[in-house]
């Protein structure tokens, strides 16, 4: 596995431990955050899943259904070798409801059934529900430390490994055509390339901000965000200590570009540290431009809700924890333990 070589808040761990060995230990469940319609065009399938990633699900679903795959949508990708629950919107206008009890697949079983009026599209969820397993931890003791610290002050907002793709290809991939060496005509691999390099242009300069101490302080012209919300405001040299002090108690977070074909969105001080540190990274600035990628913001740090752990004996932790709609519970854990499996990579080694 790849993980991109990023600060940690928290210092390195300590402990040494392994996640995921076996499916029920990475344990998901989506909140899309509304309830549904209960009739309309879309009928709304709730799938518990296991070894199946996300897209062949829908795909299986199409056929049951004779339908398109393209009429198949959902919330967000989840993880493969994970147990997750996600609902699937199936778009059949003057159609019945299939009977789904029918319907089989090798490790997926249906949950629930019901009709939606609007189509389900990427990003249409309020978070998810976490519960984690991690086995074979080597220094207990520094680990219930650092989620005393994780409750309090949170964790880097990483985007995680998947992002990336198995080795970095997505990243790889993204840099040569961002290069000319490779024309990329699929829509679903334009889409995750062009993730994959907004998202290692986010976690450097987050990963800066943590290096710096300046994660959690605001500078002249950053853009702040309200904690939880997607708005956010530029902070003025008058407003520094109110806002410095609303950052402190949560109210407020520091965010970072997902940069895109306009401006950064920050002034002064920030504008010029994030100009800074994107400067390696001019072929995928340029990718993001040619491509018309819309420019946004995404908070730097984030405290996970509602953080609960046990100890199921003295290497075996269970944690159970909620994250917002585009937050990887893989950075999450990687402020807890460093897992064996895991090789690192440095984004810039794409680029220079």
């Amino acid at each position: 596995m790849i993980l991109m070589n990023v600060q940690y808040l928290h210092g390195k761990p300590l402990s040494l431990g392994t996640l995921k060995s076996i499916p029920e230990d990475f344990i998901v469940k989506e909140d899309l955050g509304f309830e549904l319609d209960g009739d309309g065009e879309h009928v709304m399938v709730r799938v518990e899943k296991i070894g199946c990633n996300t897209s062949f699900v829908a795909e299986q679903l199409a056929k049951f259904a004779k339908i398109s795959a393209k009429s198949v949508s959902y919330a967000g990708l989840k993880d493969r070798h994970a147990v997750t629950e996600q609902w699937f919107c199936l778009q059949m206008p003057g159609k019945e409801t299939p009977d789904f009890s029918m319907w089989q697949l090798e490790g997926c079983r249906v949950l629930a059934t019901t009709r939606q009026k609007r189509k389900l599209r990427i990003g249409s969820l309020k978070g998810n529900q976490f519960e984690i397993t991690l086995r074979n931890i080597s220094v207990p003791d520094d680990v219930e430390q650092r989620l005393q610290k994780i409750a309090l002050l949170g964790v880097p907002n990483y985007f995680g490994e998947q992002r990336f793709g198995r080795g970095g290809q997505n990243l790889i991939q993204a840099l040569r055509w961002a290069n000319q060496e490779i024309q990329v005509r699929e829509r679903s691999k334009r889409s995750f390339y062009l993730s994959a390099a907004r998202s290692a242009m986010f976690n450097y300069i987050a990963s800066e901000r943590i290096e710096n101490n300046t994660a959690q302080q605001a500078l002249l012209g950053d853009a702040l965000q309200l904690t939880g919300r997607g708005s956010w405001f530029v902070a003025t040299a008058d407003e520094l200590p109110a806002l410095q002090a609303r950052l402190l108690s949560s109210e407020l977070s520091v965010t970072a570009p997902l940069p895109g074909d306009g401006e950064l969105g920050t002034q002064d001080d920030a504008l010029a540290f994030e100009t800074q540190c994107l400067e390696n990274y001019q072929p995928f600035l340029a990718l993001m431009k040619s491509e018309r990628v819309s420019p946004a913001r995404r908070a730097i740090i984030i405290k996970p809700q509602n953080l609960q752990w046990e100890w199921l004996d003295d290497s075996t932790l269970k944690l159970h924890f909620f994250l917002n709609s585009g937050s990887f519970a893989t950075s999450l854990v990687r402020e807890i333990i460093s897992q064996d499996n895991q090789d690192s990579v440095d984004a810039k080694d794409f680029i220079e």
